[in-house]
């Protein structure tokens, strides 16, 4: 399959030449769908869910129409009740505390750790009110949260955890797989992640059989009749009204088709960060290479975003989209300033780590089709950019 690039000389992120790679595996699953004629809630999509368990270990994966989806039905057969307090990172992406409010909860935001990117747990545990239900850690960018730290404080205030882990394909913990740490996690498969469908799917990992079910009956407007939920704590069982958030097979059939390569994927990011790392670590202007955050205890990497730290983050973006480098910015703006949680009170200042890595990061060009030489150039473009700024 032939694909032509209009982007940038060396894009942010291309999967054609992986692609086509996979594009046999890929082609006798959708032709499996094609002769089955079921498009929608088949047999690919089953088997692509008991691939995905075998994968990473997990009892359960249900496949879901989009990580956002995934989230909001993770934290609803959680046991989230309209109201419920849900502790989450002020640094992620929007999806992270709106799947909150889509769930019918209310975010908290806490400030991420310092010389990290993940949830503070001290900032956590100063979060907590009488309302609080859950915490729901963010495994970012390129390893998992401090997830010893979290369950401190979910055992603490006797709190569910549930995971954002759309990222995390790959990221381990404690010996098991980002996601399965506490009721169960969420993944996404949007094209760009580490694992990419051709369009929008996700799916919930739980080793809980309850959480699974109902999670599989939700996403399905309810199949098997409307659930109830009778979730320890509540008095009373509550009606939990399904949805359509059903994977689509012709998703499943390419994901089965790229899950053989997943492995080899994840250690060409590895390759590509520890080049960028060697290269950038000495440039003065980047002030913070990712292979340079220290992991926490028991956790395994596995690169999604190269994400440095730098002055002049926005000067030094423009400065490489002229010369044909593509970048992204994580992001933009903390979450408990985005307009839409106005009305929580939150002011600048109230955050500031959270507030000063989104400042700061820059995410470059990190995927396995980048060849060595663009990821060199791409250092240079950057050395190039300090460099002149020195000379003024």
């Amino acid at each position: 399959m032939q694909t032509t690039s209009t982007g940038p000389t060396i894009p942010f992120f291309t999967q054609a030449a992986t692609f086509d790679a996979e594009w046999d595996g890929i082609r006798r699953h959708l032709t499996d769908v094609l002769d089955d004629g079921k498009f929608s809630h088949g047999a690919k999509v089953a088997e692509f869910e008991r691939e995905l368990e075998r994968w990473t270990g997990a009892r359960h994966a249900v496949a879901v129409n989009s990580g956002t989806d995934a989230l909001v039905l993770l934290l609803r057969a959680a046991g989230l009740r309209p109201g419920d307090e849900v502790i989450v990172p002020a640094y992620s992406f929007i999806a992270t505390a709106t799947s909150v409010v889509l769930a019918g909860g209310v975010p908290v935001f806490a400030d991420i750790e310092d010389g990290g990117y993940g949830i503070d747990p001290a900032a956590a545990d100063a979060a907590v009110t009488a309302r609080t239900r859950m915490i729901m850690p963010v495994h970012l960018f390129d390893r998992p949260a401090d997830m010893r730290g979290v369950a401190r404080v979910a055992r603490r205030h006797g709190l569910t955890v549930v995971e954002d882990s759309a990222e995390a394909i790959g990221m381990v913990a404690d010996g098991a797989h980002a996601g399965l740490l506490g009721a169960g996690g969420a993944l996404s498969f949007f094209p760009a992640k580490t694992l990419g469908a051709i369009g929008d799917a996700g799916a919930v990992l739980t080793g809980d059989d309850a959480v699974a079910g109902t999670v599989r009956m939700l996403c399905h407007h309810g199949r098997g009749g409307h659930t109830l939920g009778n979730f320890p704590g509540i008095a009373n069982p509550t009606v939990l009204p399904g949805r359509n958030s059903k994977m689509d097979d012709v998703q499943a059939a390419v994901l089965l088709g790229k899950l053989g390569r997943l492995g080899a994927d994840i250690e060409r990011r590895a390759e590509l960060a520890a080049r960028y790392d060697a290269r950038l670590r000495a440039v003065p202007g980047v002030r913070r290479v990712p292979g340079d955050v220290p992991p926490h205890p028991g956790t395994g990497r596995a690169v999604y975003v190269y994400l440095v730290e730098v002055d002049e983050r926005d000067a030094l973006a423009a400065h490489l989209a002229v010369r044909g480098v593509g970048t992204e910015v994580y992001y933009p703006r903390p979450l408990h300033l985005q307009p839409c949680f106005a009305h929580l009170g939150h002011r600048p200042g109230d955050l500031p780590r959270a507030e000063a890595a989104c400042a700061a990061a820059l995410a470059l060009p990190l995927y396995p089709d980048l060849p060595d030489a663009d990821a060199d150039r791409v250092c240079a473009e950057i050395e190039s950019f300090y460099t002149g700024r020195r000379a003024r």
